[in-house]
Formats: structure tokens, sequence, C-alpha cells
């Protein structure tokens, strides 16, 4: 169904997440589109109510309460819940939309020949579709047949991407990835009669005869290859089969999913999908590099565009670290970042044994909230963590591909990886945004600036803004529909701006106090110092900030004693001066570090 945007003047969108359920009421005011109310309700994918729409319904009742405005009709039984038409300012909505990531999300089985370029560009494709990729398997990973098919036996994925092979290449290990798959015949995980979805995306050249070999378990597609030659990825079209698969497949079939697509007139969207959509559209439309995470209580997606190296073209990557998280996964971050790593965060003394209860404590009560400051203090520091290996995961896979020259030979599939940069260059970073609860609901917006600043090491010189309430997977959906609305309603009303991280990078050999000199609209406001933090309050708004370094030895985005002039959006914030070189080393009386950090930026009186 074709909806006309000019029409438009009041929408409703929900995201049905893994346990809440959020509605937020766009509407269309005298001088622009605006986010008004908002209701929410825990998600009823599950049993016993295994009808996702119940919750959505609880949270349409709340949005219905705090407008006055009448969304639900009255009469039972009926397909809609809606009155479809406005029919006045107090009645009514124009248009319902949707993401989804209930029941765990999307979630796939990616395999590919070679784990360093072929699986590697499934996983890309998958986790920019918004799946989590359950298990990668390659022809290279060092595992025996039969304990691939072991493990693939055990999984119940939703959907299947087989990639391999450049066109033209072999085609036997492509072949024998779709036997292995045979031979294990996973079932989906929805649908019990249900032939499991398969995307194969390889070699050309094998198409042919790996549907034959799948056909006999499996619903196979095949499309473009991912990898059509050693210097080219080509993601687009296993993405729009990864969409079109979880329309069919998985929300089709999913408790309730079908009465939930009739509401709308638009296919419900994967909520990482719909996330990475509006960072995208932000970068392209402000030309601007940007990092974007979104914490939760079980996962941390971490979402980037960046400039490739030749400077042609904005590269999209998203990632999901599905075991780091503030509740659910939190003794995963305990596990892997070590206490003492935790612990460098904190302003105050405590015991390894304490700080492991709490963490624990907090896995089996994940829905519990911090109560003192102490609490608080501890759930930010886990927080940076989090934000820390979820970035180190992110740069493996967010990867660019030199251009190879043409008489490349086979031999050179062995040293593919020379080939590879990585693109995620934080000293080009033009903006990071952080969403999910720990960063969009801190007491202190300070609180969200330095945990981002920590958690990501910024460096350079990088704006800082939070998702207001978590309305990016809202607005992703919208902006298929209404791209200027969209637009209106990130830039008022979602993305809260911070202020500014300046953070030079230098020689550990350097010896001078002060490293570089900052000034704001011409005017000289502060110098940076080596090993310190401080604050320079500056008024709210457009600035433009130059910084100059004072060693030759010292980089602050524009190379070794090169000066940077940008121009920024400063927020409630200011100026956050960072000397701390790069990686951060906590010293080891961190307690009192951190206290004098926290002091500097108002945290601490």
């Amino acid at each position: 169904m074709i909806v006309d945007p000019s029409l438009l003047r009041t929408v409703l969108v929900t995201d049905c997440g893994s346990t809440t359920t959020k509605a937020l009421l766009f509407e269309k005011k005298e001088d622009r589109w605006h986010q008004t109310f908002r209701g929410e309700a825990p998600t009823t994918v599950e049993a016993p109510v295994a009808d996702v729409t119940v919750g959505a319904r609880n949270a349409f009742i709340e949005v219905q309460e705090l407008s006055g405005r009448e969304i639900l009709t009255s009469s039972e039984g009926q397909n809609s819940p809606f009155i479809v038409t406005a029919e006045d300012s107090s009645k009514g909505i124009d248009l319902y939309l949707s993401t989804s990531s209930a029941g765990g999300g999307l979630q796939m089985l990616v395999a590919g020949v070679v784990d360093s370029i072929t699986t590697e560009s499934a996983q890309r494709a998958a986790l920019g579709a918004g799946a989590i990729v359950m298990e990668a398997i390659s022809a290279d990973d060092t595992r025996e047949d039969h304990e691939r098919i072991e493990r693939i036996r055990h999984l119940k994925p939703d959907i299947v991407l087989i990639t391999g092979g450049i066109d033209g290449g072999s085609v036997q290990h492509v072949v024998e990835l779709a036997e292995i798959l045979v031979a294990a015949a996973p079932r989906p995980r929805f649908g019990d009669t249900l032939r499991l979805p398969v995307i194969y995306a390889g070699n050309a050249n094998a198409a042919k005869q790996v549907k034959e070999i799948l056909e006999k378990i499996a619903q196979v597609v095949v499309v473009d290859n991912v990898r059509p030659t050693l210097e080219e990825e080509n993601l687009g079209p296993s993405r729009e089969a990864i969409h079109e698969f979880f329309l069919s497949h998985v929300m089709s079939h999913s408790p309730g999913y079908s009465t939930l697509l009739s509401w709308s007139p638009k296919p419900v969207m994967a909520t990482p999908a719909a996330v990475g959509d509006i960072v995208s559209e932000y970068a392209h439309r402000s030309k601007q590099n940007v990092l974007c995470a979104d914490i939760g209580g079980a996962t941390t997606d971490v979402f980037s565009v960046f400039l490739n190296t030749e400077g042609t073209e904005r590269v999209f990557n998203r990632t999901v670290s599905a075991n780091l998280g503030m509740s659910y996964s939190i003794a995963n971050v305990l596990l892997e970042a070590g206490v003492d790593a935790i612990r460098r965060w904190l302003p105050f003394d405590i015991e390894s044994s304490d700080l492991k209860d709490r963490l624990r404590n907090k896995m089996i009560r994940p829905t519990s909230i911090p109560q003192t400051i102490d609490d608080l203090w501890i759930e930010q520091a886990v927080c940076r963590e989090a934000l820390r290996l979820s970035l180190a995961h992110h740069r493996s896979l967010a990867v660019g591909i030199q251009k190879a020259s043409k008489d490349k030979g086979i031999a050179d599939v062995f040293r593919q990886r020379s080939d590879r940069y990585e693109l995620v260059n934080l000293m080009h970073l033009d903006v990071v945004i952080g969403s999910g609860g720990v960063l969009s609901h801190a007491p202190h917006r300070m609180q969200s600036a330095l945990m981002m600043i920590d958690g990501f090491q910024l460096e350079g010189i990088t704006q800082l803004a939070v998702d207001s309430i978590f309305m990016m997977p809202h607005l992703g959906v919208l902006a298929s529909v209404h791209p200027e609305a969209a637009k209106e309603i990130f830039e008022g009303d979602c993305l809260v701006h911070l202020g500014v991280a300046i953070a030079p990078v230098y020689s550990p050999s350097v010896k001078t106090l002060e490293l570089a000199r900052v000034c704001v609209d011409g005017v000289m406001r502060g110098v940076v110092k080596r090993n310190e933090v401080a604050l320079l309050s500056i008024e709210e708004g457009v600035r433009r900030v130059k910084v100059e370094p004072l060693d030759k030895s010292v980089d602050v985005g524009a190379g070794k004693g090169e000066s940077l002039e940008r121009e920024v959006v400063v927020g409630e914030c200011g100026i956050i001066l960072d000397g701390r070189n790069r990686p951060i080393i906590v010293s080891s009386n961190s307690v009192e570090e951190q206290n004098r950090i926290y002091t500097a930026l108002g945290l601490i009186k």
C-alpha cells in the first residue's frame, strides 16, 4: 500500500522489544513534527500470553490515557484496534508502524568458505539486516565436519545465509557447506511445518548445484554473490533477501504477529535494522562520520558510518555483542573485562569480592535499578567496559577492502587480511551517539558524556549526543514512509547534544604539561594539560572550535603538530578537555584519580 506522507498528521509507532513494548505518538504541529506522548507495557510474545498484540494494546492504552486521543475502538473482535482515519485533533490516527526484536529478534546462522573473506562478508550482511549471528561456519575454521554438524544441529536459526567463492571460481567447498547443512538438518525456530529459510549468496557457478542439494530440507533463495571478486563486497541483495524472509517466515509465524502485521500498511522492521537506517541517514545527510551504541540488558549493538579510504562513500556497519549487557549479561562483562578493569573507574574503594557480589545480584535481579550513589557508579563503570569490549568487536568486523591490482592471483587469497583496513578511525569520528537506559537516562548528562569518553576512549575532537528516550527504532521505520518527519523529530526531540570532547593523542615521551590550546569562536578559552581532565563551560549552540598542538608529537586529528578547526554543536556539558593519552591508563591510585576527574566535571561536589 502506498502512503502519501503529505496527508499524515498523526502517526503511532511501536517497538516490540524483548521485555518492553514502547509506543510513541508523533504529531505534526504548526512549526514541525513532534514526539508528543509515550506509553509502554510488558511485551507478551512469550507464554503464558503468547500474543504480541496484547502488550501492544496495553501500550496504546497508556498513550490514549496520557494524550486524551481516542485510539482504540470500543467494539471487540475486530481485526484492527484503530480508528484508522483521524477525524479531528483529538480522535484517531493516520498511520500505525512497528519495529520488533521480541522473542530474541532475528537469529541467523551464516556460513562461508574462507573465514577472513566470505564468512566475514556474510556476517556483515546479516548484522546489517538487523540479525544476531548465532554461529559462523567456515570451511577453514579448523573444525571437523562432524563437529560442525553437531553444532548446527543444536541451533534453531530463523534464517541461514550461505556464501563462498568468487564468481567463476571453484565450487567444491561451497557445495560441501551445503551438504553439511543437509546432514545437520536444523529446524527453524518458528513454524513447525515450515522448511528452513536459506539464502545462497556465493559463487554463481555453484548456485544450481547448491540449490538442488538444499531443497531437500529448505526453502532456498539465490541472490547475487556477496563477494563476486576478491576486491568487491556486495551486501545489498543478501540484506534484501533477509528482510523478505524476516517478514514471511519469522514475523508471520511468531505469536500474534500476523495480527500486528494486518494493522499496518507497511512491513514490521527488525529493531536494529530501523536504528541502523536512521543512523545511516543522519550520517549521510550531515556528511559526518558517526558512531552509535545501543546498550541494553543482554546485548550491545554498535553502529558506525565512516568514509572509506578513497573518500568516495560512507560505509555502514553494525555489530551485536550478544553477551555484553547491563543486567542479564552483566556477569559476562565481569568475566570478559575482569574485576580490576571495572574497579579502575570507581571514585571509592571496594573489595573485589563485594564488587563481584553486587554484579551477580544485578544478574539475578535484572530489572532492579541502582539504590545508592555507589551502585550507580558501579553500573556506569560496567557500562564503560561493555562499550570498550563492544567497540573492539565492532572494529574487527567493520573493515574496508583495498582496491587491488588487476594481476592479482589466486595465491593472494591467503594474503587477503593485508588488504583489509579498519573503517572505524576515532581520530576521524565526528559524532558519537549513546542509547539505552544507562546512557539515555543517566541522572546527570555529564555522566553519559564521561561514560562514552572513557568507554570508547575517544580521540581528537568528537561531538557527544544521546538518544533522549530511545526513539531511534521508531524514527527508522517512520523514515521509510515520511523521511522529512523523521528528520525533524530526530533533530528536534531525539538527539540531545551533550557537548564536545577534545582528546589529543601524543607520544609517551612528551614531557611538556600543556598539550594543546583551545580557541572557541576565535577566543582562546583553555589548554589541554597532560593527564588532566577539565571542563570549559561554553554557552550552548553551534561554535567554531580550533585546537592548536603545543608540541610537534601531539595529534588532535589533523596529523602530528597540525592544528584542527571545526564547527561543532555544544550542549549542556560544554567542552571536555581530556589530556589522558590513549589507551587510557589509570594510575595505581585509581580512586584518587577518578575523584579528581569527577570533581573537575562537577559530578562530585
